[in-house]
């Protein structure tokens, strides 16, 4: 793996709208990048649409990559349970297993022990934890077996394994973890650089910068993991409940901290204008489930206009009954195949029917919103403008 930066914006933030702070006058630290992996280049910054069991919910790998996507994120936890590490291992894969030829992120899984088990036990080998989705059984994730798994699986880009902390949290508690953390991320560096030799697919293993919301713990956990040297670094814990105005202030902090020549990734951000100012902090990679998830609910990412200035988009709840006549396209500005092809007046018909198409769709649009809007971002810092 290989991140070239291409420009560093220099351009002074005056717009409320896209500054870290409201009403600020902020140095734009916004990248252009290319991150180089085994499975082909990524454009940065980019978007990476949730294939959480090796599918984009209700679309075809083919479907989307025609919207322009270079990279899906998968879930590490999902696919040990079901159907197994070494079951894609013995399909040729997680690419080969979901046929899709382009790099392929999996996180570690630890978010979703924390979150979705119903039994867990935090400890220094790792977390154990029991499951409704294979009948209750035991299982125990360590740091070696997050990286394990996750060359089993073939992922071109790795996450270690790292304890997500509440919100809210102590600063003893949040101290605790992240020195943990730490420690779990040397043996996953030390797991990684005996196993990936063997592994056919040359994969990047990323670090995860903790400390919840206190800046000493931060730049702390930051600095640790830089001294580790690992191929990028995400930031972790920022969409776990706490307020806005607090990951504007971690992203003030850990950035400096960070190295230019590594790529920065925001884990599980977010909103349309959170992803801009996030880019405008020094960020590169962005994953989040509200495409497709609010896809699936009906509610729709729009254009308001062309361009990323002032509010540059509404949502709408196609199932309103407003939209019953309206034979509008969905969305004026967008080429995706459901606004070329489909009025707003049958989308909410099949909404209102149950019918599955209306899922699809709606995902094709939302995804193809957010892929959109990382492409005007990237031509916006080489104009200048971003």
């Amino acid at each position: 793996m290989h991140f070239q930066l291409l420009k560093q914006s220099k351009k002074q933030a005056s717009s409320p709208s896209v500054s870290l702070r409201a009403g600020s006058a902020e140095r734009s630290k916004a990248r252009r990048g290319v991150l180089t992996t085994s499975h082909g280049q990524i454009q940065t910054p980019f978007f990476m649409p949730i294939g959480t069991r090796a599918a984009v919910k209700t679309l075809t790998t083919d479907e989307v990559e025609s919207l322009g996507a270079e990279i899906i994120l998968a879930n590490t936890y999902h696919l040990y349970l079901q159907p197994g590490h070494e079951l894609v291992k013995k399909a040729g894969g997680l690419h080969q297993f979901m046929k899709w030829a382009g790099p392929i992120l999996t996180d570690s899984g630890g978010y979703q022990v924390f979150s979705l088990a119903k039994m867990r036990k935090i400890s220094e080998r790792g977390v154990e934890f029991q499951t409704d989705e294979d009948g209750g059984n035991k299982h125990l994730i360590t740091p070696e077996k997050a990286v394990e798994i996750q060359l089993a699986l073939g992922s071109d880009l790795i996450m270690v394994l790292d304890e997500c902390p509440p919100y809210p949290c102590t600063k003893k508690y949040a101290a605790e973890s992240l020195e943990m953390t730490t420690r779990w991320a040397k043996r996953c560096r030390k797991e990684f650089k005996v196993k990936s030799q063997k592994s056919k697919v040359k994969s990047g293993l990323l670090g995860i910068v903790q400390g919840s919301v206190y800046k000493d713990l931060r730049i702390k956990s930051a600095r640790q993991l830089v001294g580790l040297d690992f191929d990028g670094y995400a930031i972790g814990g920022v969409a776990v409940g706490e307020p806005r105005e607090k990951m504007k202030d971690i992203l003030k902090w850990v950035e400096p901290e960070l190295p230019k020549n590594k790529p920065r990734y925001l884990m599980g951000l977010g909103k349309p204008e959170e992803i801009l100012a996030a880019v405008r902090g020094g960020m590169d990679m962005f994953d989040c489930v509200i495409p497709t998830r609010e896809a699936r609910h009906g509610r729709l990412y729009i254009w308001t206009k062309k361009d990323l200035s002032g509010k540059f988009y509404q949502n709408i709840n196609i199932t309103n009954s407003q939209y019953k006549a309206d034979f509008k396209p969905l969305d004026k500005y967008c080429p995706c195949p459901t606004c070329q092809n489909y009025t707003r007046a049958y989308l909410r018909h099949l909404f209102n029917t149950n019918e599955i198409l209306g899922l699809r769709l709606a995902t094709i649009h939302n995804l193809a919103f957010y892929l959109d809007l990382m492409k005007k971002v990237r031509q916006g810092i080489e104009k200048g403008k971003i």
